[in-house]
């Protein structure tokens, strides 16, 4: 049976209120006491029961974290950066799985909320209105990771897709490519989607460049599988395009992966620029060029938000991270 915070009072011969008052970290005893104190808990292996320190801090020290999903580089890039910030304030996560799923996403919003957990981070996903009326039922602190909400005022932390995937395309047109085509992704999803779409034709049009919408192929993902059926697609359409904007990376690879099955070779006779820069696009043949949002940055960033909003209890600004284009070898020159 585990020791209480009894037993290390008795052991060295203090009250429980001073033993609480050390485990605090408040005043009202000797440096000598403490020593003392630290000790038997050394000792004893006593570790303290954290809903029971929160009723006296209000505070449990631990944060909880909604992801849509949990596979892939980007959910562990984002989770790294956000468990640094939290050990940096003596936190620890709750990481939670929701799979886009309304009724999955409150049943874990009530759960940390009897976790009694000190903030939220919400990644990746539109925060429906049922999950802002319950936030702001429990007053818990929220930001938000890789999404934002024009509606609600939760301080976010992204990469402006608009402008991102219209640095991808300017880079593919510098490159002296003006048939381009995009895989784009869901054209529903209003964070990823749309905006990374409305950055591709922006820039086809800054560039003078005619706008077909038969050359931009909407998959219902981001995956590799849609990468692999949406080259299929956007070749019978345009056999001649000599470039794809890829709106993720999965979605370069699968397309590069299709490439190689049609004797198509990359980049010689077709160049493909992704987006994210995860781990394993450096890992592809040819290794692939694309656009990094930084990803540990972005999670680290979001969480010391959390944290100074739980330290000085104020609304801390939006972040706007900045991307940039990483080269490698899956664009080349148009002669």
């Amino acid at each position: 049976m585990p020791y209480t915070i009894k037993d290390v009072a008795q052991k060295a011969n203090v009250s429980i209120a001073t033993v609480s008052r050390i485990l605090n970290d408040q005043t009202g005893y000797s440096k000598k006491t403490k020593e003392k104190v630290l000790k038997v808990i050394e000792q004893l292996g006593y570790q303290p029961n954290g809903v029971a320190r929160g009723l006296i801090t209000k505070r449990t020290h631990s944060i909880g974290v909604l992801f849509p999903h949990l596979s892939g580089s980007l959910v562990t890039e984002l989770l790294r950066g956000i468990e640094k910030s939290a050990s940096a304030h003596g936190s620890s996560v709750f990481v939670c799985h929701t799979e886009s799923d309304s009724e999955k996403t409150m049943k874990y919003l009530k759960l940390l909320n009897e976790k009694r957990v000190d903030g939220i981070i919400f990644t990746s996903g539109i925060l429906l209105d049922e999950y802002y009326e319950y936030i702001k039922k429990i007053n818990v602190p929220m930001v938000l990771l890789a999404t934002q909400s024009e509606k609600y005022p939760f301080p976010f932390v992204k990469v402006n897709d608009h402008d991102a995937a219209y640095s991808a395309t300017q880079y593919l047109i510098n490159k002296g490519h003006t048939r381009i085509g995009m895989l784009s992704g869901n054209a529903d999803d209003l964070i990823a989607g749309k905006p990374r779409i409305d950055g591709f034709t922006k820039a086809l049009k800054d560039n003078n460049i005619p706008i077909k919408d038969n050359r931009i192929v909407v998959t219902k993902g981001f995956g590799f599988s849609e990468g692999v059926a949406g080259l299929k697609s956007l070749l019978t359409i345009d056999p001649e395009i000599t470039a794809i904007f890829a709106a993720s990376d999965e979605i370069a690879i699968g397309a590069i992966s299709s490439a190689y099955h049609l004797g198509i070779k990359v980049p010689d006779e077709l160049s493909i620029i992704g987006y994210d820069n995860l781990s394993f696009a450096e890992m592809s043949i040819p290794p692939l060029t694309t656009v990094a949002q930084p990803f540990v940055e972005m999670g680290e960033t979001a969480g010391n938000i959390l944290f100074k909003m739980l330290d000085t209890d104020e609304i801390v600004d939006s972040q706007i991270v900045l991307h940039k284009i990483i080269e490698r070898m899956s664009v080349k020159e148009e002669e």
